[in-house]
């Protein structure tokens, strides 16, 4: 295993049981036409054939247990372990989709002013119609996106520099990336979108694990907004939801996901209300403890549950 600390860039990636998608993650980056980087893996505690398919690239690993996975540290683990100006961040479970995925993202640092960068997310061919319908306004193929999404970290990049100005934050378990992404732009620094620079991620959430991640999102969004949320305010968003995705399944046919509907964006936004209820507890007692948000989404995902599977 390499140590190598002259690369121009360090690609970092977050692994715990990823063997379903991690062989064409990594096929993916070591087929790119831009070579001159180095790969760093931190694991948590991966019981299937990740490191295994690991074992056949170069790479250095950083192994954790797995109730020692919080975002916000692990990446700052991995930005103090890593060397290069520019660090790379690709998940496990993100395949880049053409050979210059990476030499384009890299390219937006050409601007002296780029701070960071994204890519833009396809998902998957077995995504569901309304996961796509996401990622369609989520992720444009043109160079701005909506107001929600300030950093998306399955596939970005930063400069050394800019993280040493604001490493990121541990006060909640999840959206590490909004939060960074919501500082750069309350402090005037520039994040680029790099719309042809593609990655496939997505996933098809079951309502328990569409629980946890809205829970972890609320939980975040009342430290990175410092706002308060009420159930008055989620259930006009619940129902203005519902009626929006009604009408674009009827425009689109899918009427199908027209029966799911309600009880999703029922949880969406009920999960949402919880987490954010929740981190408001966590600011006004002083509460520092994030396992209850780490619990609530790692207990109902993907990872864990094989690993529950296997244990019974």
């Amino acid at each position: 295993m390499s140590e190598k600390s002259g690369h121009r860039v360090t690609v970092l990636m977050r692994c715990k049981n990823s063997d379903w998608v991690m062989g064409h993650a990594l096929a993916g980056l070591f087929s790119q036409d831009f070579k001159d980087f180095e790969l760093l893996v931190i694991d948590s505690g991966s019981t299937d054939r990740s490191l295994e398919l690991l074992s056949h690239y170069p790479h250095r690993l950083i192994e954790i247990a797995p109730e020692d996975y919080y975002p916000g540290k692990v990446l700052n683990m991995g930005m103090k372990a890593s060397k290069s100006k520019i660090v790379v961040f690709q998940n496990s479970d993100g395949v880049p989709l053409a050979p210059n995925t990476l030499s384009r993202l890299v390219a937006a640092f050409d601007d002296a002013n780029v701070d960071a960068a994204f890519c833009r997310q396809l998902p998957r061919p077995e995504a569901d119609n309304w996961v796509r319908r996401d990622y369609e306004v989520s992720f444009p193929d043109k160079r701005k996106t909506p107001r929600w999404i300030t950093l998306s970290l399955p596939m970005a990049a930063m400069r050394r520099s800019a993280w040493e100005a604001h490493p990121f934050y541990s006060d909640a378990w999840g959206s590490e990336d909004t939060e960074w992404g919501q500082w750069a732009k309350d402090n005037n620094m520039t994040i680029a979108y790099v719309p042809d620079s593609l990655i496939m991620h997505s996933h098809n959430y079951t309502l328990k694990q569409l629980y946890g991640r809205r829970f972890i999102e609320g939980e975040a969004d009342a430290f990175i907004y410092a706002r308060n949320e009420s159930l008055p305010k989620a259930v006009i968003k619940m129902v203005g939801s519902i009626a929006k995705n009604w009408f674009t399944c009827f425009r689109d046919g899918d009427f199908l996901d027209m029966l799911s509907t309600p009880a999703r964006s029922t949880i969406f936004h009920w999960a949402y209300l919880r987490g954010h209820w929740h981190g408001e507890r966590r600011i006004a007692t002083n509460n520092t403890d994030t396992s209850v948000g780490q619990r609530t989404v790692l207990s109902r995902h993907d990872s864990n549950l094989d690993d529950k599977a296997s244990a019974e």
